[in-house]
């Protein structure tokens, strides 16, 4: 299959699956229960090694690797907690300056879900070999496309764009009411409100700035500890 035309499948699949879910599905959805904070445990791992240095390194990468296999894709999870009664958004911070949504490129074949499992299960779990299914991966809340090897993304497929080079799906995830959090020692994991992030592109960038607005068909059940 050609670089359009799977682009163009990736975008009418996502699209024509949100139209086939039923009203009832729809509404059984729109109530998130967010526990707080302090219901979680939070410790350290062994370091993970960072591909890139600089902008100009990582874009190198993706161009080796679109030469190589095609369009990059990848998932990231929206992981939400409760503290000072507003809901927090979970990012990873690297370098104490860039801010991550867990998650990553997906390997060749993998599923959305199995691929943010296994993400999920690097970056925060204690033992890397499980196979994830602890973390409830829900709905996508939207996707987003990198026309060029640049910074500049954008929540839709342009039309004019036949070869996209990256396409990233943002995924809600559900948390139970305990869990541990192990995050290797040169990540940091923050909960930050999301009346922060909100519109707030320098600090965050375009995806993570938007998530407050894909949020905001949700109710949230602050429950209390």
């Amino acid at each position: 299959m050609g670089e359009a035309a799977e682009a163009t499948t990736l975008y009418h699949h996502h699209h024509r699956n949100r139209n086939h879910e039923s009203e009832y599905d729809r509404n059984q959805r729109l109530e998130v229960d967010l526990y707080p904070l302090s219901s979680y445990y939070f410790g350290a791992k062994h370091s993970i090694p960072f591909k890139d240095e600089t902008l100009a390194d990582r874009f190198s990468r993706m161009k080796s690797n679109y030469a190589a296999r095609g369009i990059r894709k990848c998932v990231e999870a929206v992981i939400l907690v409760e503290l000072f009664k507003h809901p927090h958004l979970l990012l990873l911070q690297v370098k104490n300056s860039i801010f991550k949504l867990p998650g990553g490129r997906l390997r060749p074949g993998e599923s959305d879900i199995d691929g943010l499992r296994r993400k999920l299960v690097r970056k925060l779990s204690v033992n890397e070999d499980d196979n994830g299914t602890e973390w409830e991966v829900g709905e996508c809340l939207g996707m987003w496309w990198r026309a060029e090897f640049e910074t500049l993304l954008y929540p839709y497929l342009p039309p004019n764009v036949r070869s996209p080079k990256e396409c990233t799906k943002l995924f809600l995830v559900k948390l139970p009411e305990s869990r541990k959090f192990i995050v290797p020692k040169n990540l940091k994991l923050l909960a930050v409100p999301l009346c922060q992030i909100h519109e707030n592109q320098k600090r965050y960038g375009q995806v993570i700035s938007a998530v407050p607005q894909l949020l905001s068909k949700f109710s949230f059940n602050m429950i209390e500890s």
